[in-house]
């Protein structure tokens, strides 16, 4: 009984078939490639983190607005402008999101645990700003912490150290 294989690029000599079936079988093994997202991707996912997290009570204070955008310029040294466009993008896609984690993974794909902890850092800033947690924006801030490889003892250390620096 003979087998063929079907290749998705001819090859030009039959030599060239064993060379070729070992290559795709080798990219097989070494699994998917590593996804290096761009500043921009980056920039996009924490705004919309913090867009989120300004909006999960159902209502946006301008305490809220006023955080996120200083946290933004502050981070990425964004002009008044350059915010502007920031927020802008930034809204469209948690509007358009099913999920959190579209966010989540750019930033667990590119930062390390220090960099991440300091995000959920900024996301209590927000949700702090008002002088109040909902019960929508402390899940809110479990499910993100969760899925950024953030412990529940460093968030909780995380909220509590904003919550000293508000008090200040």
């Amino acid at each position: 009984m003979e087998h063929t294989f079907k290749l998705l690029i001819r090859p030009q000599t039959k030599s060239q078939i064993p060379t070729m079936l070992w290559n795709k079988i080798a990219s097989l093994l070494a699994g998917p490639e590593e996804h290096v997202s761009s500043d921009e991707e980056i920039r996009e996912a924490i705004a919309a983190l913090l867009i989120h997290a300004a909006k999960i009570d159902g209502r946006e204070d301008d305490s809220e607005r006023e955080r996120r955008d200083v946290l933004l310029k502050s981070k990425f040294e964004l002009s008044d402008e350059e915010l502007g466009q920031l927020t802008t993008k930034a809204e469209a896609l948690d509007a358009e999101a099913v999920d959190l984690y579209q966010f989540t993974s750019v930033l667990t794909r590119n930062f390390d645990q220090d960099e991440r902890k300091a995000i959920v850092r900024m996301l209590w800033e927000i949700v702090l700003a008002d002088g109040a947690l909902t019960d929508y924006e402390a899940n809110y801030m479990w499910r993100v912490a969760e899925l950024l490889g953030v412990t529940t003892r460093d968030r909780i250390a995380l909220r509590k150290a904003v919550e000293r620096g508000l008090e200040a």
